[in-house]
């Protein structure tokens, strides 16, 4: 039990990786006020919470409406994590968690950035969100393991918001390079972990 509560912080933890967030939180408020930047990051965490448990509460009736076993989106959430991990691990952007070029500028001209692109796709994106479904799998069966994963989404997200808020203190300390450390090594883990998703689905789908 707390083996599979751990696994499932880390994989959470990994894929929002609330400190790489800093930097870019801080970029799109550059320049505002402190009380501005509060009300986004207050607003953008609890959107994605929303989004979050949404997902949560309609993901195995979607699965089950798009005929797709969870052994199926295993490999394919897999593949999707594994794809995230190494955009990570090379510290470049993509449209999985992180704005592209062209989102960023749209985001810069936006008076409110919580909806886009904060709470989606920098905190719950696709990766998030194939994620979220992956751990929801695991849960089938098992009413407290599903308590205890609504229960790390609300950790991690708390987490995040309380960097977000502290956003100054945390850019002098880590600064841009020191964000990109963190996501290389949340990226290295991550790719170990996606790697599995796919092998337990493929062993699940053909087990001769």
């Amino acid at each position: 039990m707390l083996e599979n509560l751990i696994k499932t912080f880390i994989v959470f933890f990994v894929v929002v990786e609330p400190i790489s967030l800093v930097p870019m939180f801080g970029a799109l408020t550059r320049g505002a006020d402190p009380r501005f930047r509060r009300k986004m990051a207050v607003k953008g965490v609890v959107l994605s919470a929303i989004i979050s448990y949404g997902f949560l509460a309609i993901g195995n009736w979607l699965l089950n409406t798009l005929g797709v076993s969870l052994d199926s989106f295993k490999i394919g959430g897999g593949i999707l994590l594994f794809l995230l991990s190494v955009d990570m691990v090379f510290a470049r952007q993509s449209g999985l968690r992180s704005t592209t070029v062209r989102e960023q500028d749209e985001a810069r001209y936006r008076e409110d950035i919580s909806v886009f692109p904060l709470a989606f796709p920098l905190i719950t994106g696709p990766g998030a969100m194939a994620t979220l479904l992956l751990l929801l799998g695991e849960t089938r069966g098992h009413p407290s393991m599903f308590i205890a994963l609504l229960g790390i989404v609300a950790f991690v997200l708390a987490i995040t918001l309380a960097l977000l808020l502290a956003v100054r203190p945390v850019e002098r300390v880590l600064g841009v390079t020191g964000g990109n450390v963190v996501s290389r090594l949340a990226g290295v883990v991550l790719v170990a972990m996606s790697v599995q998703y796919v092998i337990d689905g493929i062993k699940a789908s053909f087990p001769g």
